[in-house]
């Protein structure tokens, strides 16, 4: 499977590129993960990648998110509202930090973990894939991550996403 990763032009070349290879290996090296996205704390896009047009060579496209920006854009939309809702589910149920979250549909699974300082990393999954698996390298991804992701570098990455007209 290969994947497109993005990093805004003009993102930091050492911090950037390193959360690229680390987000290039998540998406091709997992087996079932179709795409990912890196969301910051106030739920704007800072790396992410696009789905490919047929993750099982089943000969059809598989549907996916088609908003202004496409399916990487869309894909940190639904991280990040799903990271305030199940924040503020536990605010209220008094349930401590949300870890992790888990949606699992017919056609894939969603899993979001944070990141540090409430980023967020989002994987979307066929529906076959090994969540076990998946979680795992979510979470060295996660731990990885949290020591790159420096205010710096989520400026710079923030500075350079792309923004609806």
């Amino acid at each position: 499977m290969t994947s497109q990763i993005q990093v805004p032009p003009g993102a930091s070349r050492s911090g950037g590129q390193d959360l690229r290879w680390m987000l290039t290996r998540l998406v091709e090296e997992v087996p079932g993960v179709l795409s990912v996205a890196v969301v910051s704390a106030d739920g704007l896009p800072l790396l992410s990648s696009e789905p490919p047009e047929d993750p099982a060579g089943t000969g059809r496209r598989r549907r996916s998110l088609t908003g202004p920006l496409g399916a990487a854009a869309d894909l940190a939309t639904v991280v990040s509202g799903l990271g305030s809702l199940t924040n503020g589910a536990a605010a209220l149920m008094d349930g401590g930090q949300v870890r992790q979250t888990l949606v699992a549909m017919a056609e894939g699974n969603l899993l979001v973990m944070s990141i540090s300082d409430g980023s967020l990393l989002g994987v979307y999954t066929d529906p076959e894939a090994d969540m076990g698996v998946v979680t795992y390298h979510m979470a060295l991804f996660v731990g990885r991550a949290g020591h790159l992701l420096t205010p710096e570098l989520r400026a710079e990455l923030r500075q350079a996403t792309p923004r609806p007209r």
